[in-house]
């Protein structure tokens, strides 16, 4: 098993071979808001809950350990990017032209990468959730977050990311079919940011709420929610 070459169970990281830790496949961030096991070889890691386990019905979970500590182990840095490629998404670091992918073995680049400053995260149409959330924390680099047409991203999850707020600069929320204006109205705090794309929520009055977004974010440019074109013939 790839996971396992080279690595003597307890031993710390290294990039002579992958890290059990990062070794599989994490299933983070699941609909019901609950962090899944890591599976090695199709089988779930010993004294980790079987995914397929999990009901709505059922209580909360705590995450197991190989989870709780992936960041403290590898620092936040490891931690966004590989709960990010797990569920489909891409990473960009700092000073890095391409983001990386999740294609061939990118638990060895992010293993390579874990001191370089994640500074984009693209989850679009990523099942991410609330709990979830709290993978990219603290990430004090991160400039561009894409959690468009994220299906689980509610009015809840948009308040979490006042974390993020110091360094974003640019955010889409676009699609998001969980995202209200009461979601949009805890932007406030994000003072940095320079770009939102807040097209195709579903909003009352979009063009009411996208002066109030203009009023709180005054060095921001809003893209969607224009203001309703008048009729033909009126001023």
């Amino acid at each position: 098993m790839r996971g396992g070459r080279g690595h003597a169970r307890g031993a710390g990281p290294g990039l002579g071979g992958l890290d059990p830790y990062l070794g599989a496949p994490y299933i983070w961030g699941s609909p019901i808001g609950v962090a899944s096991s890591p599976i090695h070889m199709g089988q779930p890691h010993r004294g980790c809950i079987q995914p397929h386990t999990y009901g709505a019905a059922q209580p909360h979970i705590p995450p197991p350990r190989t989870h709780m500590h992936l960041k403290d182990i590898y620092g936040p840095n490891v931690a966004a990017a590989a709960f990010t490629l797990s569920l489909g998404g891409s990473v960009r670091y700092e000073g890095q032209e391409q983001w990386l992918r999740p294609h061939g073995p990118w638990q060895e680049r992010v293993l390579q990468l874990r001191s370089v400053p994640v500074w984009g995260l693209d989850l679009s149409a990523c099942p991410v959730t609330y709990s979830g959330l709290g993978s990219l924390e603290p990430l004090p680099h991160l400039a561009h977050l894409d959690l468009s047409a994220c299906p689980h991203v509610d009015d809840w999850t948009v308040a979490r990311m006042r974390a993020l707020a110091p360094s974003l600069r640019s955010l889409s929320l676009s699609r998001c079919p969980r995202v209200t204006e009461r979601g949009l109205a805890t932007l406030h705090h994000f003072r940095e940011l320079r770009h939102l794309d807040v097209s195709g929520l579903n909003v009352p009055s979009p063009g009411l709420v996208r002066i109030l977004l203009e009023e709180m974010l005054p060095g921001c440019r809003i893209v969607g929610m224009e203001l309703d074109t008048p009729p033909k013939g009126t001023t």
